[in-house]
This record gives structure tokens, C-alpha cells and sequence, in this order.
């Protein structure tokens, strides 16, 4: 009986110093700074929904938590930065959708590279934010049957961000769904492709809702189609490509925070709690409605399953389109 209470004991005394060390482990997580990796410049959406989301997480964990634009190849530097950093926590990705897609589009070796589907932690899918065509007010157009028509009277274009971006790949789909030939017109970014369409440069753009609102708001630009599944909140008054006749043409994009592969699970599970509970703030949620962002959450497994699903959807896509960035 003797032995059988010393062994006891001694299971016991393991049970309770594994659970001391996990225990302790997630306590002193985070015991210094953490970084959220943007890897594009400093002002656009990504960087802005990073700096709410440092500024809240701060708050509740105690720690500072940084910003840092690592900007190049479509994003592909910044998350290859990321899938290289130690699992621990403390070096964070906060993406678009574009980091499913940037590879399938990207020449061979730019930038260096990343395993889309298994180099990385997904923490949380911390948004959606929808894809809408607008047009200058000089066209005329009320509505997509209208821009259809000036199109078939005379060659027009559109401006996107730049090749093998989400919107060059929408304005492709839009192309071949309807047999119209917009004409792509890339630009470095966003804001120069939206000064030359409310400038009248270029007659219409794929563009978010944050990125041109106070042009809709002064009639400059004219909302003509999202290219949702259904009808977005934050524009309720715009029709779908689906409801105008194109049933394939369903483009949502979306924010996502990932890790370095290999993070412990209480580290994950605890950001994620965090982040769950940070997006269901309302100043958060107005915060993000000015980026034409509607905040997700959710369990990590729903950003891995919406990062494979368009990593294999948009592949197909961006092949059968021959799309490729410069």
C-alpha cells in the first residue's frame, strides 16, 4: 500500500508541475512588446485596423504592441518576415486576402516566399470588407446597365490598385462574365487609382467602401455593384453582381491575424478570446465601418478554412484568367 501511495503521489506532484508550467507559460505571455507586421505602407486599411487593434490589445494585456510596415512584393516580404520569426507569440501578420493570392499571381521568387496553407497560425478572422465597382460622375452612368451601354458605344477602363490585385482580379471576372473589354489601368495603390477616377482620368474602379466614401458622399463617384453574396450592410442601396445576372462574379474580401507556425495553443486561444471580445466593442465596430469593415471573429479554424478555400478558388481564377502581376 505504501508503494501504491508513493507512486500516487508521486503522479499527483507531475500532474501538478505540468500544469504549474502551462500555467506559467501563459501568464507570462506577452513578458515584452508585440509586433503586428503590415507588410504594406503606413495609411492604408490594413495599417489602420492594425493600430486599432495594437491600441486595444495593449490595454488588455499590458504590454506595448507595435505597428511595423514591411511593405513589398504584394505583401509577400512582410509574411515571409512573419513565417520566419520565432512561434512564440510576440511577431504577429495582420493580412488581407491578398496574402492567399500573392503568389499565384507574383513571377517566381519575388520578394522570397511562404507556405499559404501550412507556414502559418491562424489566430482570427477579424473582418470582411466588400469589393464595389464605382464610377466617375462624368460618365453618367446611374447605374451598371448604364456603364454597360457606354461601354458598348466606346472603349472605357477601369483603375485598380495594381496587377494582381483582388481588384484587377474582380475587374477580369467582371470581363469575361460579361463580355465587356474594360481596359486595366494598374496603378501603384489605391489612392492614385481613385484620384484618376474621381479626376476623370479613368471612367471606374473596383475599389472598398472606406477607400471612397467621401466621394459617394459628394457625388463624385457613383456606387454601381458589390460583389458580394448578398447585399452589404454599410451600402444596402447597391445591387449585386449576382443580381444583375452574374452569378459567379462573388469577390468578399477579408482580414485575417496569423502567427508563426508552430504557436502554442494556450498563446492562440487567449489572443483570440482577446480579439473576439475587441471586436465586439462599438467604437471598434464604428472605427472599422468607416474602412467599410464588418467585424467576424469567430474560432481560428474559420480564417484557416476562408484562407485554403481562396487560395484554391483564386487559383483556379487567376489561372484561367492568365492574370499575373507586374
Amino acid at each position: 500500500m505504501k508503494k501504491l501511495a508513493r507512486a500516487a503521489l508521486v503522479l499527483i506532484t507531475l500532474a501538478l508541475m505540468g500544469w504549474s508550467a502551462s500555467a506559467q507559460t501563459t501568464h507570462a505571455y506577452p513578458d515584452r512588446p508585440i509586433t503586428i507586421v503590415v507588410a504594406y505602407p503606413a495609411g492604408g486599411d490594413t495599417d489602420v485596423l492594425a493600430r486599432i487593434f495594437a491600441e486595444k490589445l495593449s490595454a488588455r494585456l499590458g504590454k506595448p504592441v507595435v505597428v511595423d510596415n514591411r511593405a513589398g512584393a504584394s505583401g509577400v516580404i512582410g509574411s515571409t518576415f512573419v513565417a520566419k520569426a520565432a512561434p512564440d507569440g510576440h511577431t504577429l501578420l495582420l493580412a488581407p486576402n491578398t496574402f492567399s493570392i500573392a503568389q499565384l499571381v507574383l513571377k517566381t521568387g519575388t520578394g522570397g516566399g511562404y507556405d499559404v496553407l501550412n507556414g502559418f497560425t491562424p489566430i482570427i478572422k477579424a473582418g470582411t470588407t466588400s469589393l464595389f465597382l464605382v464610377t466617375g460622375s462624368g460618365t453618367g452612368a446611374k447605374s451598371f446597365n448604364d456603364l454597360m451601354a457606354t461601354a458598348a458605344a466606346r472603349q472605357i477602363g477601369y483603375a485598380s490598385p495594381g496587377n494582381g490585385s483582388p481588384m484587377h482580379i474582380l475587374g477580369e471576372m467582371v470581363n469575361k462574365a460579361t463580355g465587356a473589354r474594360f481596359e486595366h489601368v494598374p496603378y501603384k495603390g489605391v489612392a492614385p487609382a481613385v484620384n484618376d477616377v474621381v479626376g476623370g482620368h479613368v471612367a471606374m474602379t473596383y475599389i472598398t467602401l472606406g477607400s471612397v466614401a467621401p466621394y459617394l458622399s459628394s457625388g463624385k463617384l457613383v456606387n454601381l455593384a458589390v460583389a458580394d453574396p448578398q447585399r452589404s450592410p454599410l451600402a444596402p442601396q447597391v445591387p449585386t453582381f449576382q443580381e444583375l445576372g452574374y452569378k459567379d462574379v462573388v469577390v468578399t474580401a477579408w482580414y485575417g491575424l496569423f502567427g508563426p507556425k508552430g504557436m502554442p495553443t494556450e498563446v492562440v486561444k487567449l489572443l483570440n478570446e482577446q480579439l473576439n471580445e475587441i471586436l465586439k466593442m462599438p467604437d471598434v465596430v464604428a472605427r472599422m465601418a468607416t474602412l467599410g469593415t464588418v467585424p467576424v471573429g469567430g474560432a481560428p479554424q474559420t480564417l484557416g478554412q476562408t484562407n485554403a478555400a481562396d487560395h484554391e478558388r483564386f487559383g483556379r481564377i487567376i489561372k484561367d484568367l492568365g492574370i499575373r502581376a507586374d
